[in-house]
């Protein structure tokens, strides 16, 4: 019998495997079945089908998006993911007319790992940055300046 993966393994295998190459298998059997996904601006979702149907919709509306990691500090139980993100938003999903931007942004995401499961994960990034962005307005790096 293998051993479970690891935290740093998983958190790998969730950005390189589950997002970029939209390994929708991979992303169930990482997840327990009742994992639960704090995500940006207050949404919470339960499962691996609650996950792929955000994956779906963000993929929807940036269908290029390649996320890569930037750091990964880990425990047994805890992995923190420092990341960045691009795509050109090119798609109508998240509700909102595609308009050709290209997107940047970056994120932390801090996933708790049992037993080779993520139980549970929490997103810390800009949504409403992105979102302005994807509406036609500056990106927030170009706000600041």
């Amino acid at each position: 019998m293998n051993a479970p993966r690891d935290a740093k393994e998983i958190a790998r295998l969730w950005f390189e495997k589950v997002w970029n190459q939209r390994d929708n298998a991979l992303a169930r059997e990482l997840m327990a079945p009742d994992a639960v996904g704090h995500l940006e601006g207050g949404q919470e979702i339960v499962g691996p089908e609650a996950f792929l149907g955000f994956q779906a919709s963000f993929l929807e509306a940036v269908p290029d998006l390649r996320i890569g990691i930037v750091a990964l500090v880990a425990d047994e139980a805890n992995v923190c993911t420092h990341w960045t993100a691009q795509g050109t938003h090119s798609g109508p999903g998240m509700g909102m007319i595609p308009s050709g931007m290209r997107v940047f942004f970056r994120g932390v995401t801090w996933l708790e790992v049992a037993e080779g499961r993520i139980t549970s994960g929490r997103d810390f990034w800009n949504k409403e940055g992105l979102m302005q962005t994807m509406a036609g307005g500056p990106a927030p790096d170009e706000a600041l300046a």
